[in-house]
C-alpha cells in the first residue's frame, strides 16, 4: 500500500469522475442566441471541433466524439447522456464545460467563456433541438 501511495504522490492519482449533476444558472446572459445551429457555429466549431487541430476534430475524435460538421456533431452529442434535453444539469457537456479548474473540464486549459457556457446551458434546457 505504501508504494502505491508513493507513485501516486510522484506521478499523479487519477481525478474522480465528473459528478453526474451540477448547479446551473439558466437565468444567465448568452453571447448569442441559444440555438443549435449557434451553439455549433459560436462554440463547438470554433473551440472545440472542426477548425484547426482541436481534440473533436474529424482526426481528434477525442472521447469517440468528432465535431466535424454540424449533423455529426448533434447526433454524438445525443448518445449516452452527453446533452439529456431539457436537463441542463445533468447533462454531461454542461457538466464538464463548468468544470472549470477540475480535471474534466472542456475544453481543457482555457474554459469557455461565462455567456458561451450560458448559450449552452440554455440550448440544452430549452430542449436541445437541432
Amino acid at each position: 500500500m505504501r508504494r502505491l501511495l508513493f507513485v501516486c504522490a510522484l506521478a499523479g492519482c487519477p481525478s474522480d469522475p465528473p459528478p453526474a449533476c451540477i448547479t446551473v444558472d439558466t437565468s444567465c446572459q448568452p453571447g448569442y442566441v441559444p440555438t443549435f445551429s449557434n451553439v455549433y457555429d459560436n462554440t463547438l466549431r470554433t473551440g472545440c471541433g472542426a477548425q484547426m487541430s482541436s481534440c473533436h476534430s474529424d482526426s481528434g475524435r477525442a472521447g469517440g466524439l468528432s465535431f466535424a460538421d454540424q449533423q455529426t456533431a448533434y447526433d454524438q452529442l445525443m448518445l449516452e447522456g452527453r446533452v439529456k434535453p431539457g436537463d441542463a444539469a445533468c447533462s454531461e457537456m454542461i457538466v464538464r464545460t463548468h468544470g472549470i479548474g477540475e480535471d474534466y473540464q472542456m475544453p481543457p486549459g482555457d474554459p469557455l467563456s461565462e455567456p458561451a457556457r450560458c448559450a449552452l446551458v440554455q440550448w440544452v434546457q430549452q430542449g436541445a433541438m437541432p
